[in-house]
C-alpha cells in the first residue's frame, strides 16, 4: 500500500485525492473539480489526427486493436483520458482500478504496466503544451486498450475458450460491447462503477471476489500475511466462473470437484450428491438447458465408450451385446440386426453408428434421465446402486452425471414449472418403470462447473483438482512458464 501511495504522488499538484479500494468498486475523490470526458471540453483537431495516424498504421501491442480503433471513431479520434491538468478526466480513476486487478482475480501485467505510469501521465497533463502529439495520442490509446482489454476480462475472462479475444474484438456478443460500455462509463460520475457492472453476477463469484479483496486489499496493510496460494487458487475460480456466465436466478450447477448438484431458485437451494466422469473419461464443462426428462429411459452411450469399450467386446462374444441389452443404430436412427457381416461393416465405420442401452432391459443406468443439448452426449440421470454415493471420491461414471434422489430433483422441476398436478403420475411412472417424457414449459440452465475451490459461510473451501487442470490455467493466467505448488 505504501508504495501504490507514492505511485500516485506524481498526480497531485493542488489537489487532495483519496483512496479506497473497496468490494465491488474503487472510490476516488479528487477535490477542486469533477471529472469529465476530456473530449467533451478540450479539443485538439491536431491531436485527433495523430491518432488517427497511429491507427491507421498496424499498431503493435494492443489487446483488442479493432475495438480501440472503433472506439476513437466513435468519439472522432479525440483524446479520451489526457487533457491539461486545468480540466479533470477519469485518467487517473482508471489507472487506479488498474492497479486493484489483482482483487478481481486478474494480472496488473495485463494492461501495459510499464507505460502506463503515474509519472508519465503527470508530465502529460502538466506539460500537456510541450508534449508531442505523438506522445498523448500513444498513452491515450494504450489506456484505452488497457481498459476495454479489464472490461472484456472481467466479464468474459482472459482465457475463455469460447470467447477469445480475436471474437470479442470489435463484435457485439448478446448485446455486450466493450467499447461502447467504456464510452459510457466514461459519462459517468464513477467509471469504476460502471466497469465493475460487467462481472458475473452470482453468489459464487460474488463470494469469492469479496474474499479475494479481504486478502489483496483490507489485511494487506495490517501486518496479515497473505497466502499466495489461497490467491492463485480464488482467482483461477474466478476465471472459470467467468466462463460459466450464471445470470439467471433458477439454474442448477455441477461443480465437478465437489461433487455436488445444486438446484438454485430465488428463495431455496437445493444440493444433491453426485458421481462424474473418472480422470481417463473426465465429464466435460459445459453450459446447456434441461429441456426434458424421461423415465423408464433409452440412454445413449457415449461414442467413445462404444467405440473402444462394446465393439471390441462384440467382436470377441457374440452374446455381448444381447446379454448387456445394447441395441445398435445407424445416424438415421434404423436399428441395425447384429450378425457377423453387419458387425464386420459397424467396426470397419463406428463413427457411422451410436448404441444405446435397451429401455425397460437394464435398469443399470438408472430410471431417470434429464436431458440437455450438448456436443459430448452427456446426460445426468439417477443410479438405483446408492453405494456409488456413499464415497468420498466419486469421480467413478464414464463422463455423464450421476445424481442422487434424482426423483426429488424431478419433483422440483415440475413444481418449478408450475405443474404440481403432474408430480403424482410422474412418481407413478418412476416407481413402475414406465416410459414418459416431461417436457419443460420453461428450460432450466445446467452450468457444469470445474471450481477447485468455493466460500461458504466466509470460509474459503478446497477441493481436490482431480483432472489436474489448476497448474495448466494458472501458468497461463499469471504468463509464467513456471507452476506455483498449488497443494
Amino acid at each position: 500500500m505504501k508504495k501504490f501511495v507514492q505511485n500516485i504522488v506524481h498526480l497531485v499538484t493542488n489537489q487532495l485525492i483519496i483512496l479506497l479500494c473497496s468490494p465491488g468498486i474503487l472510490i476516488f475523490f479528487i477535490l477542486q473539480a469533477s471529472p469529465c470526458v476530456a473530449s467533451d471540453r478540450y479539443k485538439d483537431t491536431s491531436v485527433s489526427a495523430t491518432i488517427q495516424a497511429q491507427l491507421d498504421q498496424p499498431y503493435k501491442g494492443l489487446y483488442y486493436p479493432v475495438s480501440v480503433e472503433s472506439f476513437y471513431k466513435q468519439n472522432g479520434f479525440k483524446l479520451a483520458w489526457i487533457a491539461p491538468d486545468t480540466i479533470k478526466t477519469h485518467a487517473s480513476g482508471a489507472m487506479l482500478l488498474l492497479d486493484c486487478v489483482l482483487q478481481y482475480g486478474l494480472n496488473h501485467s495485463d494492461y501495459h504496466p510499464n507505460e502506463l505510469l503515474y509519472e508519465t501521465l503527470h508530465t502529460l497533463t502538466a506539460k500537456f503544451g510541450k508534449v508531442s502529439n505523438a506522445q498523448k495520442a500513444h498513452f491515450d490509446i494504450l489506456l484505452t486498450d488497457a481498459m476495454i482489454t479489464l472490461v472484456n476480462n472481467l466479464h468474459y475472462g482472459k482465457l475463455n475458450p469460447d470467447y477469445p479475444p480475436g471474437k470479442t474484438d470489435g463484435n457485439s456478443i448478446s448485446g455486450f460491447n466493450a467499447e461502447r460500455i467504456l464510452a459510457d462509463a466514461l459519462s459517468q460520475k464513477s467509471i469504476s462503477a460502471a466497469i465493475l457492472k460487467v462481472q458475473p453476477k452470482s453468489k459464487e463469484y460474488a463470494d469469492l471476489q469479496y474474499h479475494m479483496y479481504l486478502l489483496t486489499g483490507l489485511y494487506q496493510g495490517d501486518c496479515y500475511e497473505i497466502p499466495e496460494r489461497d490467491i492463485r487458487l480464488m482467482a483461477i475460480n474466478m476465471e472459470r466462473l467467468r466462463w460459466a456466465a450464471i445470470e439467471d436466478s433458477t439454474y442448477i450447477q455441477v461443480n465437478i470437484p465437489s461433487f455436488t448438484l445444486q438446484f438454485y431458485q430465488p428463495n431455496a437451494i437445493n444440493t444433491f450428491k453426485i458421481v462424474v466422469g473418472k480422470p481417463q473419461t473426465p465429464t466435460p464443462t459445459m453450459n446447456s438447458a434441461i429441456t426434458y426428462f424421461t423415465t423408464a429411459p433409452d440412454v445413449k452411450i457415449k461414442q467413445e465408450v462404444f467405440e473402444n469399450q462394446l465393439l471390441p467386446n462384440a467382436v470377441n462374444n457374440a452374446n455381448y451385446l444381447k446379454n448387456n441389452h445394447v441395441a445398435i443404430y445407424d445416424k438415421k436412427g434404423n436399428y441395425i440386426v447384429i450378425n457377423p457381416a453387419s458387425l464386420a461393416q459397424i467396426t470397419k465405420n463406428p463413427e457411422k453408428y451410436f448404441a444405446r442401452h435397451a429401455s425397460g432391459c437394464d435398469k443399470a443406468l438408472g430410471d431417470l434421465v434429464f436431458h440437455f443439448p450438448n456436443p459430448f452426449d452427456v446426460d445426468l440421470h439417477d443410479m438405483p446402486n446408492a453405494d456409488f454415493f456413499k464415497q468420498e471420491e466419486r469421480d467413478l461414471s464414464s463422463g455423464c452425471v450421476w445424481v442422487a434422489n434424482a426423483q426429488k430433483l424431478g419433483n422440483l422441476l415440475l413444481e418449478n414449472d408450475g405443474r404440481k398436478s403432474e408430480i403424482s403420475t410422474f412418481n407413478k411412472a418412476v416407481l413402475n418403470y414406465q416410459r414418459k417424457t416431461f417436457l419443460l414449459k420453461k428450460p432450466i440452465p445446467i452450468e457444469i462447473t470445474y471450481l477447485t475451490c468455493q466460500v461458504i459461510e466466509g470460509e474459503l473451501i478446497t477441493y481436490k483438482d482431480i483432472y489436474n487442470l489448476d497448474n495448466s490455467l494458472e501458468m497461463a493466467l499469471y504468463n509464467t512458464g513456471k507452476r506455483f505448488v498449488m497443494r
